[in-house]
Parts: C-alpha cells; sequence; structure tokens
C-alpha cells in the first residue's frame, strides 16, 4: 500500500473576499451543450453551466439525474471557485507546480477501440479504464483491459472503474480476473462501505489496491471510508465535494492518498480540479482531469487537452463564439437557471 500522503493544513488558505448574490451568478451565466467524442455515463453531449465571478470564471455541472440536495455542493464550488480570492491561485504557499500528470480515460468501448481513443492522450502512461458497464461482460472488460495493456506496453499503468456496479462476490472474480494486467487500482468496486470493507479484505493478496470515488463524494460523511478502512486511497473531485478548500479538508482528515479527478467537466471546471492538484504537496497517482480529450468541442480555443502527459495549472477564460456556437436550446437553459436558483436557495437556508 503507498504510504499516507503529508497534505496542506486547509487552515492555511484564504477565505472567499465576498460571497455572491443569485443575480450575480444570474447576470453572467451561460449554458452549454458540448458534443462528447464517445458515449461515456450514458451521454453524447455534456451540458454544463458557466459564470463569471470577480476571480474569473467557473463552473456548475452536476449530472442531470442529481437531487438539488447533492447538486447544491456542486453551486458551493463554482462560488467558490469564482469569487474565492485571487491568492486561492497565485499563492506560491498553495500552488506547489504549474503542471499535473494525467491518465488517459477509456470509456466502455469495444476493445479495438482503446486504441484509438488512447491516442486522444498524448504521453499520458496511466489509463482509467471502465468496466461493469450495464449490458456488458466480464469477458468485454478483459478484452478492454488487455487492450490498454497492449498499447500502453509493460511500463504504462492500468486503474479500473468499476462505479460500484459489482457485487462483493462479482468484484472478487472480476479482480481475480484483471489482476493479470498488473492493475495500479480498483475504483469503486462495490457500492457500499460495507462491501468495500469485504472486498478489500478478499482481494489482499493479490495486492491491489481498493480507490473508493462515490462512497466519498456521494457520501453524507465523507470520512467514512477513512475511518472504516475500507480503501487504500480515495478519488476526490472538486465541485462534488464543494470546491477547493473543502476537498482539502476532506484529504487531510481522511489521511489517505488521492488521486484528484473530475467529472466530465469543460475546461473551465478541469481548471477548478487543477488547482486542487496543485495544492498538494505530493501527487502519488496521475490526475483523471485530462478529460476534455473526450469532448468533441470546449468553451475555449485553448482547452486543457494533455500534451506530454499533463495539463497546466491556469484560469480558463471561454471564449464568447464557442459559447454562442454550443449554446444550450432555451428549454435546456431554463431547466439549468431554474435549478441554479433552487440550488442557492439551499445554500443560503444551510449558511
Amino acid at each position: 500500500m503507498t504510504p499516507p500522503a503529508v497534505q496542506p493544513d486547509p487552515s492555511s488558505l484564504p477565505d472567499p473576499t465576498g460571497s455572491p448574490e443569485l443575480s450575480d451568478l444570474l447576470a453572467t451565466a451561460r449554458v452549454v451543450s458540448l458534443p462528447m467524442t464517445t458515449r461515456f455515463r450514458g451521454i453524447t453531449a455534456r451540458e454544463a453551466l458557466l459564470v463569471e465571478g470577480t476571480a474569473g470564471w467557473s463552473e456548475f455541472s452536476p449530472f442531470v439525474e442529481y437531487a438539488d440536495a447533492e447538486a447544491a455542493a456542486w453551486l458551493a464550488a463554482t462560488i467558490d471557485f469564482g469569487w474565492a480570492s485571487p491568492t486561492l491561485t497565485s499563492s506560491p504557499t498553495a500552488i506547489l507546480r504549474d503542471r499535473i500528470p494525467v491518465n488517459a480515460t477509456v470509456p466502455a468501448v469495444a476493445a479495438d477501440q482503446a486504441a484509438g481513443i488512447l491516442a486522444r492522450f498524448p504521453g499520458c502512461r496511466t489509463a482509467k479504464v471502465k468496466v461493469a458497464d450495464v449490458g456488458q461482460s466480464l469477458a468485454e472488460d478483459v478484452a478492454r483491459v488487455r487492450a490498454v495493456r497492449d498499447a500502453l506496453g509493460p511500463d504504462g499503468r492500468i486503474r479500473v472503474d468499476a462505479n460500484g456496479l459489482w457485487n462483493v462476490d462479482e468484484a472478487e472474480h472480476a479482480i481475480h480476473a484483471l489482476a493479470a494486467f498488473d492493475l495500479e487500482y480498483v475504483e469503486q468496486p462495490c457500492a457500499t462501505i460495507e462491501e468495500l470493507v469485504e472486498i478489500r479484505k478478499r482481494t489482499k493478496y493479490m495486492g491491489v489496491p481498493i480507490a473508493a470515488d462515490e462512497s466519498v463524494r456521494k457520501a453524507s460523511d465523507p470520512l467514512a471510508v477513512a475511518k472504516a478502512r475500507a480503501a487504500d486511497l480515495i478519488v476526490i473531485k472538486a465541485q462534488p465535494l464543494g470546491g477547493i478548500r473543502a476537498a482539502l479538508r476532506v484529504i487531510a482528515d481522511a489521511g489517505l492518498p488521492a488521486v484528484v479527478s473530475s467529472a466530465l467537466d469543460t475546461s473551465v471546471g478541469l481548471s477548478m480540479g487543477a488547482y486542487l492538484a496543485a495544492a498538494l504537496p505530493d501527487l502519488d497517482y496521475d490526475c483523471g482531469l485530462g478529460t476534455a480529450a473526450l469532448l468533441a468541442a470546449d468553451v475555449t480555443g485553448e482547452p486543457l487537452l494533455p500534451e506530454n502527459g499533463s495539463i497546466s495549472v491556469r484560469r480558463v477564460v471561454p471564449d464568447a463564439e464557442l459559447l454562442t456556437r454550443y449554446a444550450a436550446d432555451p428549454e435546456r437553459r431554463e431547466w439549468w437557471l431554474a435549478r441554479l436558483t433552487r440550488c442557492f436557495r439551499l445554500l443560503a437556508q444551510s449558511a
């Protein structure tokens, strides 16, 4: 197991200089629908709402099926990044690197498509492979992972993500079948913390670490995984956890190595994740922040695409022409604005 990394003290980070009113968010809100290169999470277009704050552009993009109570944390992150003190993104004590190593992401595609997808991530030596997709077999997962191993060669790193779709017996069988490909770790093999505890015990002899994602970002207590010793590492996403400061607190309190990842964000949202990764003193794992390569379009002419296996740490400013070209239709725009309004009111009630 990788030893826990030393994490920063979140109290040393600056606090926001002021929170916006709802009218401030609505005044600059732009809703986009970006086509994807490959179907992913059951979608072929990624919708997101962008706002311009006093510190720069920020993103609100919880997946459409998420309820308002969960989506409100994403809005807290939007406000944190858009209206935070500028020193959050310029302080030399908080920002420790200007580039972030990232992994390639391979959706649950046919094995013969894997190499083509990896080619969209130039220089990446780590690949995250989706497995356990509904309607697919373990044999298909094995074939996909084998194709990725063949493409990366023996020195490449492979992690697989089941999104909690296996039960414990299925997970044990699948990890045994996939361990031959020298897995870096298995992400969220089962849905519950109790199942993660059990599968971690059952597979310990294989030497394949267990990572928790949904059990952190979708949990009422994001530290429950660490308390239960249900995982060897945690996957951290800034938006679902309420922003950079909140994510840093979770990492510090969990005391486990962290992999900073994204949720199919636009380059604006990816920049939030990049700043989070830049604030960690140790990056033991490549970050899941290269997913702009899965988008067929973005909101900027200078997207945060992987170059030589990494992305830059910088604020992203959308291009007006691209915001217009990929604007969501009026019905979807109104849906997002109504959602933002409801989530803002939830945050106000809990303040």
